[in-house]
C-alpha cells in the first residue's frame, strides 16, 4: 500500500470533515420544525432578544452562535487545505464554500427579518452548496490519485489471474491456506477416546428436526429482516403519527419478514453455484445441499403466497408493492443487475427502499412525498453501506466474476464513492426532516451518527484495510438504525 506520502497532512483532512459535518448541523437543524419554530420568536438580525428563558428564542441564538462557530471551522479548514499540497480540484472546489458562506450569512438576515417562505428554501439550498462542496473536496484530497495507493501490500504479495481475465493481489491468508501441507490426521492420535453414550433415536430426530430447521431459517436471509422491518415501522410512523394502528402495523411488518424471507430463498437458489466459489456463502443451505433445490423453491413460493395474503389484509397497493419487491431482489438484482452491471449496488438499492413505500401505503393506501423521501434515503445509503462490505470481500467476487465496485473500478474509487453517497445520504436525510416535519430526536441522530459514519469513512480511506472496511459498514448500519427509530419516536411519541 501506498503510505500516507501520497496524501495532504491528517490534520487537513480532520478539518474539512468536521467542517462538513458542522454544516451539516446547521442544515439539519434549519430543516426541522424545532428551528422553524424558534424563527419565529427573533425577528431581528443580528442580535435577538435577551430573555433567553424563553426555550424558542434560546434556540435561536444557539443556531446564530452555532453559525458563527461553524463559519469559523470552515474558513479554517479552507486555508489549511490551501496551504498544504492538496489536489488542485480540491482546492477549486473549496471556492463554493468560500463563496457561499457569506451569501449564507446575508440570506440568514433576510430569512430572519421578512416572511418570504422562498428566502428559506434558497437559505437552506445555500447551505446545501456548501455542504457539498466541503464534501467533495473531502473526497479528492483523503487520497490523491497515486499508483499503488489501492493495496498496502502491492509490492509483497503475488497475484493470480481470474477466469474473467482480471489480475488480483492474494492476501498471505490466502497463500497460506493454497500452500498447506500439514497431513489431515497430523493430531489423529491426540483425541481423547469420547466416553458418551450413543444418541438415541429421539435424540438424532430432534437433532436432525434443529438442522434442517435452522438451515430454511438462514434460507430466509434473517440478518437482513431487523433493518428492513425497521425501514417500514418509520414509513408507518411518518404516515400516521401517534394514531398508528396495532393490526396494520402486525400486517405490514407479518408480510414483510415473509417477502424478505422469499426472496432470500430465492436468491439462494438462483446463486447456488456461484455461492459454492466464494468463502463467504459456501457454507449455505444450497451451497452444502442442505436443503435440495426443489424444496427451497416450494419453501420460496410458499412464503411469497402468505407475505402477499397478509399485504392484501392491509390494501391491495401495498400488496401490488409487495410483490414488486419480491421479484426486484429475486430477478432484477440477482439475475440482472448483480452480474452484469457495476452499478448492481446502486440500483439494487430499489430493492431495501421498497419497504418504506409499503410501510407508507400500509397506512394511507397511496404514496406520498414523506414516504418517497424516507425511500430516497434508504437508496442512497445503500452504496454508502455495501460498498464497505464489497471492499472486504473483493477476492470473493472477483472469484465469483461479480463486477463489483472494487473489482471493475478499484479500491480507490470505491472509497470515494462511499464518501460521496454518504455526504447525498446525509442530504437526502435533511430533506425528509424537512418534509416530514420531525424535531429535535431525529437532528439530534442523524448530525450524531452521521458523523460517527463519517469518520469511520474517514479511517478507512487512511488506513484502507479490511478491518476498517468493517468498521465502516457497522458505523453505517449503526446510522441508519439510530435514524430510523429517531423517526419512529419523533412521529410517535413526541
Amino acid at each position: 500500500m501506498a503510505t500516507d506520502t501520497d496524501s495532504v497532512p491528517t490534520r487537513v483532512t480532520t478539518l474539512l470533515a468536521a467542517a462538513a459535518v458542522g454544516v451539516y448541523l446547521l442544515i439539519v437543524i434549519g430543516a426541522t420544525t424545532t428551528l422553524s419554530h424558534a424563527a419565529a420568536a427573533c425577528t431581528t438580525w443580528p442580535a435577538c432578544g435577551v430573555d433567553l428563558s424563553n426555550p424558542r428564542l434560546a434556540i435561536a441564538w444557539g443556531h446564530r452562535i452555532a453559525a458563527a462557530l461553524v463559519g469559523l471551522l470552515v474558513l479554517g479548514a479552507i486555508v489549511a487545505c490551501w496551504r498544504a499540497s492538496a489536489p488542485r480540484r480540491a482546492k477549486a472546489v473549496l471556492t463554493v464554500p468560500f463563496v457561499l458562506y457569506p451569501v449564507q450569512i446575508g440570506i440568514g438576515a433576510l430569512a430572519a427579518t421578512t416572511s418570504a417562505a422562498w428566502i428559506s428554501t434558497v437559505h437552506l439550498l445555500c447551505g446545501v452548496g456548501i455542504f457539498t462542496g466541503l464534501i467533495v473536496a473531502l473526497a479528492w484530497t483523503l487520497e490523491i490519485d497515486a499508483p499503488g495507493s489501492d493495496v498496502r501490500t502491492a509490492e509483497a504479495t503475488p497475484s493470480t489471474t481470474t477466469p474473467n481475465g482480471r489480475t488480483t493481489a492474494r492476501t498471505s491468508e490466502t497463500i497460506s491456506a493454497d500452500s498447506s501441507d500439514e497431513p489431515a490426521d497430523f493430531e489423529t492420535n491426540t483425541e481423547p477416546v469420547s466416553t458418551r453414550s450413543p444418541p438415541s433415536a429421539d435424540e438424532r430426530a430432534l437433532e436432525r428436526a434443529r438442522t434442517v430447521g435452522t438451515a430454511y431459517f438462514r434460507l430466509m436471509k434473517p440478518r437482513l429482516m431487523w433493518l428492513l422491518c425497521l425501514v417500514a415501522a418509520a414509513g408507518m410512523a411518518l404516515a400516521a403519527g401517534p394514531e398508528l394502528d396495532a393490526g396494520t402495523v402486525v400486517n405490514v411488518l407479518g408480510g414483510g419478514v415473509l417477502a424478505i424471507g422469499a426472496s432470500g430463498t430465492f436468491n439462494h437458489v438462483l446463486e447456488r453455484d456461484v455461492d459454492r466459489q466464494m468463502q463467504r456463502t459456501a457454507d449455505r443451505p444450497l451451497a452444502t445441499d442442505e436443503v435440495g433445490v426443489r424444496n427451497a423453491m416450494i419453501f420460496g413460493c410458499l412464503l411469497a403466497v402468505a407475505s402477499l395474503g397478509l399485504f392484501v389484509t392491509v390494501n391491495l397497493l401495498a400488496a401490488a408493492l409487495g410483490l414488486c419487491a419480491i421479484l426486484f431482489y429475486s430477478v432484477i438484482y440477482t439475475l440482472v443487475l448483480k452480474p452484469n452491471t457495476v452499478q448492481n449496488t446502486v440500483l439494487g438499492g430499489a430493492a431495501g427502499a421498497l419497504p418504506a413505500l409499503i410501510g407508507w401505503v400500509g397506512v394511507t393506501g397511496k404514496i406520498g412525498i414523506p414516504g418517497l423521501a424516507l425511500a430516497g434515503v434508504i437508496f442512497l445509503w445503500t452504496p454508502a453501506h455495501f460498498y464497505n462490505l464489497a471492499l472486504a470481500y473483493k477476492d470473493d467476487y472477483d472469484r465469483a466474476d461479480f463486477p463489483m465496485m472494487p473489482v471493475v473500478r478499484g479500491e480507490r474509487v470505491t472509497r470515494r464513492h462511499i464518501l460521496w453517497y454518504l455526504g447525498a445520504t446525509l442530504l437526502g436525510a435533511s430533506v425528509l426532516a424537512a418534509v416530514a416535519s420531525l424535531g429535535w430526536l431525529y437532528a439530534a441522530a442523524t448530525v450524531a451518527f452521521g458523523g460517527l459514519f463519517l469518520w469511520a469513512v474517514v479511517r478507512l480511506h487512511r488506513e484502507r484495510t479490511e478491518d476498517a472496511a468493517f468498521r465502516a459498514f457497522h458505523a453505517s448500519n449503526a446510522y441508519l438504525g439510530a435514524v430510523l427509530v429517531a423517526v419512529v419516536i419523533d412521529a410517535i411519541v413526541l
